[in-house]
């Protein structure tokens, strides 16, 4: 480390902590102004904030892994997460949740199962699930920005006393970021949130530049062609996947068919599968969601999520690219001539480039740009987590009437206590990646049918709906705690054969599980009450199967109509899916020098562009709020 990349660094740090308490004092208004930042930030700062939040630290090092491995057919591997969420939310479904009203995602479920026992069992759940998530998260980003640090910074920070080792550097490192994080994110909610994650933004998107700059100064085309195998930039595929390495990097080709994608076209043909579901159920309830409701109107929430499309993936993946591309020049071969390679050499892929192989100056910003996409990502889940125990937990439940003053002392205590029991579990390095696949695994595996008959289906009630949920996070662990004893099973035997399906193909087991669930959940229980359905039908107007609250509105002379988009949104939903595929290829074609596909993607980008602002532009500039 040079003394101009530390101060660049130390120089983020200042400014970062400086303006997020500087901007703390106007959420002293109430629980809204906190966790919503009295829904008064503009739609575009609330944009970039999401797509900063988007930008993380672990998330990037993976990308530049597969990347690396596979080449441009990789970003299908985004599919199983899934980005199309984004895509599905700015169609429709950010619409649907502004016109609530409310605060947060499971107060959000009240509106559409009522506030009677099965309406607060869904509500429960939801915020629950939410609580677990953001503790479970903040623990694994301490773990993570931990050892991201130790392996860039070359300061020892351990801390003993005699011969008792009491803090390793990695942890120090890890619990001065989130010190300095939490500060002006328990200080200042959602106006230092969004803030600060404008200005990280803006660092993350001028460290991809340079880097992706200094690869067009520092090699030539003929350099990179040369180096880079056709196969590898081809986002074609058949039912297999081939390796394309030769000569000295032909180790790869091992590697790749040992990590469980060899069956390519099954592989994506699930990816299609659960991402179609697994979007058009919405956003979990984390900061995604509290960024559409802290929008203004309904008309911005639907600006706001299409334009966090639009900031996050092209500068993203234009730092990405250019990482890999100095990855294959001068990291690749050290890999391979390593010997046998495993999953985990990807992971350091990242951190290799950045140690050795980026200049003076350029390595500050970058390592500055990672720290910022860490601190974002972790400030929006300390804010989002808090919202949740604070208004639908303690409020609802034990403090019904109170000041706004007493609400927000809560939510300091609230956000503390959440980012201390994060940093409790992450202490515990060896189980902590085991806790997070679980919440993720539950989150998305559970999650999924509930969330999309909701929208749908009238007759699903909220006992329906915690039953659906409860199901599937049971089957979702039990898949998790298999995978995880695979090596303790008998050879050949089922429990064996079982254990070793990765977990994308038993997707599909964990939602007809989830959707058993839910049925029978709801046909032996009571219909949600006719005068919630009203309202909710009234005011979010979603399609589906709704005929019998549609009837009953238009006996009582209610001038509303069936909402007939389903096709315009489902074809809004596929040409957003390639709109946002040519902004993931865009850059990564730019910084290979394929100029031709980059061409040809651009043109992509444009004709999707002008489709979507005919068929979804257009008829969004019609709402009134």
């Amino acid at each position: 480390m040079e003394l101009i990349d530390v101060l660049i660094i130390a120089l983020y740090l200042i400014l970062t902590l400086s303006i997020g308490i500087w901007v703390s004092k106007k959420a002293s208004k109430g629980l809204d102004s906190y966790f919503l930042g009295g829904k008064s930030i503009k739609w575009y700062y609330l944009g970039l904030s999401n797509g900063s939040g988007m930008f993380d630290v672990s998330g990037t090092a993976w990308m530049v892994g597969i990347l690396f491995l596979y080449g441009v057919k990789s970003f299908m591997f985004m599919w199983m997460w899934p980005i199309w969420n984004q895509i599905f939310v700015m169609m429709f479904l950010a619409v649907w949740i502004r016109r609530s009203g409310v605060m947060t995602g499971s107060e959000w479920i009240l509106t559409r199962f009522g506030d009677d026992k099965a309406g607060r069992a869904s509500h429960l759940i939801v915020a629950i699930f939410a609580v677990i998530a953001s503790i479970g998260f903040i623990a694994y980003f301490f773990e993570g920005v931990g050892k991201f640090m130790t392996v860039i910074l070359p300061w020892d920070l351990s801390l003993n006393i005699a011969e008792i080792s009491l803090l390793n550097s990695e942890q120090s490192y890890a619990l001065l970021i989130i010190f300095f994080t939490t500060i002006y994110t328990i200080k200042g909610g959602m106006f230092s949130v969004v803030t600060t994650e404008v200005l990280q933004y803006g660092i993350m998107v001028l460290a991809g530049v340079l880097v992706a700059g200094y690869t067009f100064v520092s090699f030539t085309d003929a350099e990179v062609n040369n180096l880079i195998p056709e196969a590898w930039k081809s986002i074609s595929f058949g039912s297999e996947l081939q390796g394309f390495w030769d000569e000295k990097k032909e180790p790869f080709n091992a590697l790749i068919d040992s990590q469980g994608y060899k069956m390519f076209g099954a592989f994506i043909g699930m990816t299609l599968f659960k991402g179609f579901f697994a979007s058009i159920a919405g956003p979990t309830p984390s900061y995604d969601m509290q960024r559409i409701l802290s929008t203004r109107t309904v008309k911005e929430a639907a600006y706001m999520s299409g334009f966090t499309n639009l900031v996050l993936f092209v500068p993203r993946y234009l730092l990405i690219a250019a990482v890999v591309l100095l990855g294959l020049i001068f990291v690749a071969p050290e890999m391979a001539a390593s010997g046998s390679l495993t999953g985990n050499d990807l992971e350091v892929v990242l951190p290799k480039v950045i140690n050795n192989h980026v200049p003076v100056g350029v390595k500050g910003l970058l390592l500055a740009g990672l720290l910022a996409a860490f601190m974002s990502t972790f400030s929006a889940f300390v804010n989002a987590g808090p919202a949740y125990i604070v208004n639908d937990i303690y409020k609802k439940y034990f403090k019904p009437k109170a000041t706004d003053r007493h609400y927000i002392k809560a939510s300091h205590i609230t956000s503390f206590i959440v980012v201390l029991l994060g940093v409790i579990m992450g202490f515990f390095a060896d189980s902590i990646n085991s806790i997070t696949l679980w919440i993720t695994s539950a989150l998305y595996g559970g999650y999924v049918a509930a969330n999309f008959l909701k929208w749908v289906w009238w007759r699903f009630n909220g006992w329906g709906y915690f039953w659906g949920m409860l199901s599937g996070l049971l089957i979702a662990t039990f898949q998790f705690f298999m995978d995880q004893n695979k090596g303790n099973f008998v050879p050949d035997s089922f429990l064996y054969e079982t254990a070793h399906i990765p977990a994308i193909y038993l997707f599909p087991a964990i939602f007809i599980f989830s959707l058993l669930g839910s049925f029978l959940g709801t046909y032996f229980t009571a219909p949600t009450n006719i005068e919630t359905l009203k309202s909710f039908y009234k005011n979010v107007r979603p399609w589906g199967w709704w005929k019998p609250v549609l009837k009953e509105l238009q006996l009582e002379n209610t001038r509303i109509e069936r909402n007939k988009d389903f096709g315009i949104d489902m074809l809004n939903c596929l040409i957003g899916v390639i709109w946002q595929s040519s902004m993931i290829l865009l850059p990564i074609f730019l910084v290979v020098r394929d100029y031709h596909k980059m061409g040809l993607t651009f043109l992509i980008f444009l004709l999707s562009s002008l489709i979507l602002k005919f068929t979804w532009l257009d008829k969004i500039r019609k709402y009134e709020n």
